[in-house]
């Protein structure tokens, strides 16, 4: 029977002018670029989550009425399982700043049609499917490849 680690964790896409915004890790945290948000804990509604991680990760302040659900990813990696909601928003409040030096290394804009060559491949997987409209996609994540 699959386990269910981490059961539910919620993103951010912040995209302005076919532009997505982009947190690099740190090495120790694998150096890839990704998206803001985290795991949802138990006290808390995905919504509020991304609210709690948008100012935690990237300093900005988000309405959690203003975020859009724009994909479900069910990933799969060996026994375990979880869910991660993917939204949108259009407008924030703040300056965009490394908020936790100890995992991310800076932020940056990329434009949707060059994204960096070492973004997170979960990140550039649901992106896509996000950007060919589809809501909903599922993953198994293997040591040799994530699809």
């Amino acid at each position: 029977m699959a386990t269910i680690t981490k059961p539910l964790k919620s993103r951010l896409f912040l995209i302005h002018k076919k532009k997505i915004l982009l947190l690099k890790q740190t090495s120790k945290n694998g150096g890839k670029f990704t998206v803001p948000g985290g795991t949802v804990e138990s006290f808390e509604f995905a919504k509020a989550s991304l609210v709690r991680e948008t100012m935690e990760e990237i300093g900005v302040t988000i309405n959690p009425e203003k975020l859009e659900l724009v994909h479900t990813l069910h990933k799969k990696k060996g026994d375990s399982s979880r869910i991660v909601l993917y939204f949108r928003i259009k407008e924030w409040s703040g300056e965009f700043q490394v908020g936790e030096p100890e995992k991310f290394k800076k932020v940056k804009w990329f434009s949707l049609d060059n994204l960096p060559s070492n973004i997170s491949p979960t990140v550039k997987f649901v992106l896509k499917q996000f950007l060919d409209g589809r809501r909903f996609s599922e993953m198994r994540k293997t040591s040799s490849n994530i699809y």
